[in-house]
């Protein structure tokens, strides 16, 4: 059997592109796996204008919450404490109309604080949230 041998000494200058589609088809997959795990729910915010509760009936029916400087909740002029906040907010929300929390805080509240107020009004039933800065007297 003979076989036909080139004796070609010149160097291989063609690029196989062949691995680097493969590469290439490996990362869409996995950022299209990984795309549903980087969304995290949140808590969304809406900036309403200065006034815009002002001449509606049901802002007195609306939920308040007010933390103090001294890290106090007070929930519609009355002092509630944290393992109770949960249950009051129920009730509250649900004799609300709108259900919407207002939540006034003070510039001395740390974040964490307002988020976990937040987050308890969600849990309670509250469809929408205003916060706002506690003014200076």
């Amino acid at each position: 059997m003979a076989v036909k041998v080139e004796e070609n000494d010149s160097p291989i200058t063609d690029i196989n592109v062949t691995p680097l589609v493969d590469v290439c088809l490996v990362l869409v997959i996995i950022f299209m796996v990984t795309a549903n795990f980087i969304m995290q729910a949140g808590i969304n915010l809406t900036q309403s204008a200065a006034g815009a509760s002002v001449g509606k009936k049901s802002a007195e029916e609306n939920v308040n919450i007010i933390l103090t400087a001294d890290n106090r909740l007070m929930l519609n002029g009355r002092e509630v404490q944290r393992t109770e906040l949960m249950r009051e907010l129920t009730v509250s929300i649900s004799k609300s109309k709108d259900k919407l929390v207002t939540i006034t805080a003070d510039k001395k509240n740390l974040v964490e604080q307002v988020v976990e107020v937040m987050d308890a009004s969600k849990q309670a039933g509250a469809l929408k949230l205003s916060v706002l800065k506690k003014i200076q007297e």
